[in-house]
């Protein structure tokens, strides 16, 4: 469906181009008992200084605020594994993650969750960059498609919001070269 230049899909409104790039990199096989979304930020600062925060699997809590801590098991590479600590508040303490897929030049992330403790499970004039996160969530028992849903967008949006602050507030201070390991 299309109306005044954007797209209506999943109940989300995109533009074209960001149509475009969901259809090529975000395309889910989705079953009967998940649920799954797109979200969209637009960033106002250089795509190579998001991505500098992004590409951090070993590091997810320098713009993720419910991320406390992370331990990555070996070196950072497709395979690699991280333990993710949750901050008190949410229906989760841990998260292991795993490191899918890392491409510096398109830049495009994707991991899996394959374990910890939550009830989610996750299948799959200054310069500015599209950020666009997509999941598939299986859906807990007791929980509708909706609330399910409703919930990891809210997490996903808290969290592009977080990585929006964070990479404009470095933009500002003309910090745009990439964010190097601390």
């Amino acid at each position: 469906m299309v109306t005044n230049n954007y797209i209506t899909m999943n109940g989300n409104r995109f533009t074209k181009v960001e149509e475009e790039f969901i259809k090529k990199y975000h395309k889910h096989d989705v079953k009967e008992n998940q649920c799954s979304s797109s979200l969209v930020k637009h960033i106002k600062a250089p795509v190579h200084l998001v991505w500098s925060l992004v590409r951090r699997f070993d590091q997810p809590q320098k713009y993720k605020p419910f991320v406390s801590r992370c331990v990555l098991q070996g070196d950072l590479q497709i395979g690699s594994v991280r333990e993710v600590n949750v901050k008190s508040g949410l229906p989760a303490t841990t998260s292991t993650e795993r490191l899918e897929y890392l491409d510096d030049d398109e830049h495009i992330l994707s991991m899996r969750i394959v374990g910890g403790d939550h009830r989610l499970k996750v299948i799959d004039g200054r310069p500015g960059t599209l950020v666009i996160e997509s999941f598939v969530v299986d859906v807990p028992e007791g929980n509708t498609k909706d609330e399910t849903c409703y919930f990891v967008e809210a997490l996903i949006k808290c969290n592009l919001k977080s990585l929006a602050d964070v990479s404009e507030r470095l933009a500002v201070q003309d910090r745009t070269e990439p964010i190097e390991r601390m």
